[in-house]
């Protein structure tokens, strides 16, 4: 599943098998995260997590910050 993208936010679902699956993958984002000195909106219920990624201090809009840790977080996945 990709991105679903506008110029103000770039939002993606991801589903886990349980809680823990959905938690360790939020502590590899929040690794990320920290990183690239960017955070994610992010929403957990049980083995669902939504990712929202925008620029607060650019006016909320998508910036190349945004596409940096998505392409970061897409990575994750693959590996």
């Amino acid at each position: 599943m990709a991105w679903d993208q506008t110029p103000e936010r770039w939002m993606r679902e991801f589903k886990f098998d349980d809680f823990r699956a959905a938690m360790a993958f939020i502590n590899c984002v929040a690794e990320l995260a920290e990183e690239h000195e960017h955070h994610p909106e992010i929403f957990n219920v049980y083995g669902q997590v939504r990712l929202t990624l925008t620029t607060h201090d650019a006016g909320n809009c998508v910036t190349e910050k945004d596409r940096q840790l998505a392409a970061a977080i897409d990575a994750l996945l693959e590996g």
